[in-house]
């Protein structure tokens, strides 16, 4: 069963490295964009795909939690947020953590628990 959404038959990740590339094939071989500009339209890219993720699997705050996350923070590494990679990674991880924490707080199983075992 398939719990990620498609949109045009491809996942959601698919269409932000496209998004990706297209902004640099277009900066490096056309248009003059600047660093800034291309993480502002790789943070709107993201930002907009968590918003769809939400509306399409209806109930997907967590989701757009963090592709709102991942938007401001590609945002601020565009507008000169000096953070090595590593610590990205970290609050990434962080905001991941939480928000999944906190998703589960919010879904029950479609099945019931199995019973345990007597014990003999």
């Amino acid at each position: 069963m398939r719990t990620t959404p498609l949109f045009l038959g491809r996942e959601p990740a698919a269409w932000l490295s496209l998004v990706a590339i297209l902004v640099k094939l277009v900066s490096a071989f056309g248009v003059q964009v600047s660093p800034e500009m291309q993480a502002t339209v790789n943070a709107v890219a993201a930002a907009g795909m968590g918003i769809l993720i939400a509306i399409a699997v209806h109930d997907g705050l967590g989701a757009a939690i963090i592709g709102f996350a991942q938007a401001a923070l590609a945002l601020g590494i565009g507008l000169g947020l000096n953070w090595s990679a590593d610590k990205q990674a970290v609050v990434m991880t962080a905001v991941t953590i939480a928000v999944g924490m906190w998703d589960r707080t919010q879904v029950t199983a479609k099945v019931p628990a199995k019973q345990p075992l007597p014990t003999v």
